[in-house]
């Protein structure tokens, strides 16, 4: 037979049978990672999902709107500015306040959650400002 002894395994093995499946197939931590409960979960509510995609759905709606309005070019030129501004940011270590894209999409003057309980003097992001800097840049 000319052919090798690859090719005989590869016809006579399918490569199905190397991958477990079924109810006891175990987690490949390699390629899926770690397991996570809450990402498994459910929303407990059925608003949940409404209130974490709400400002997702806002903006979708404004640009419907100024689209209808004053045409294509308006939310396409909004949008490339929402992009502008969220690449400008602080050093990793610093909390920041993401003022220019509150003033974009007209929250400036509104008084929210966030406002009121995101104090960054509590926040545990703080670390080590040359470790964090290091790990932005791909060093680490």
């Amino acid at each position: 037979n000319s052919r090798g002894a690859s090719s005989l395994l590869k016809d006579s093995i399918p490569i199905t049978e190397f991958s477990a499946s079924g109810p006891f197939e175990g987690h490949d931590l390699l390629r899926r990672g770690f397991t996570s409960v809450k990402n498994e979960l459910m929303p407990s509510h059925p608003l949940e999902l409404s209130e974490k995609n709400f400002q997702l759905n806002q903006d979708k709606t404004n640009f419907a709107t100024l689209r209808n309005i004053q045409g294509l070019y308006a939310p396409l030129k909004l949008q490339m500015e929402f992009r502008a501004v969220k690449q400008v940011q602080r050093l990793p270590f610093l909390h920041s306040s993401n003022i220019a894209l509150d003033t974009l999409r007209g929250n400036d003057e509104c008084i929210s959650f966030e406002d009121i309980l995101n104090d960054p003097s509590q926040s545990e992001v703080m670390g080590e400002p040359h470790m964090m800097m290091e790990y932005k840049l791909g060093l680490l």
